[in-house]
């Protein structure tokens, strides 16, 4: 086991998480190899990780083993999207239309007041905002026609 982790905080192309992980388990070794036990503020301090994310690795390597450390499982939260075509046309739309009085063109934040102020939605951030108007299909900074 301690060859593995040797491998993999020494040797080749590794994730930067494996490495720090892999350091870790080394630090709390108190094997023939190990002459002293490092504490856990200690290995803190040294690799620059909380003491929770020591505590977690640990933990996680005595019930599960190495690989469940080493592999990254798929995230199980769902994120459902704000915006749709029918609220992304809209936005389309309210930006391509004159800007408001006193203003020469749309801010973001403008933007989501009055997508709010139109019922588009109840709450919009103007980062979804930006996020949805910077989307497009045609590059127009490139020709590719020769």
């Amino acid at each position: 086991m301690r060859e593995e982790l040797d491998a993999i905080s020494s040797k080749g192309r590794q994730k930067p998480q494996n490495v720090s992980y892999a350091l870790i388990l080394l630090a709390c070794d108190e094997g023939q190899h190990q002459q002293e036990r490092s504490i856990n503020e200690t290995i803190s301090r040294v690799l620059q990780v909380s003491m929770k994310t020591i505590d977690r690795v640990k933990k996680q390597f005595v019930e599960q083993g190495l690989e469940a450390i080493m592999t990254r499982k798929p995230t199980s939260r769902v994120f459902a999207g704000i915006v749709d075509g029918d609220l992304e046309s809209k936005l389309i739309a309210l930006s391509c239309s004159p800007a408001p009085e006193g203003r020469a063109r749309w801010t973001l934040r403008l933007l989501a007041d009055k997508a709010v102020e139109l019922n588009y939605v109840e709450e919009i951030s103007y980062e979804t905002i930006r996020r949805t108007l910077k989307k497009t299909n045609s590059s127009r900074g490139s020709r590719k026609d020769g």
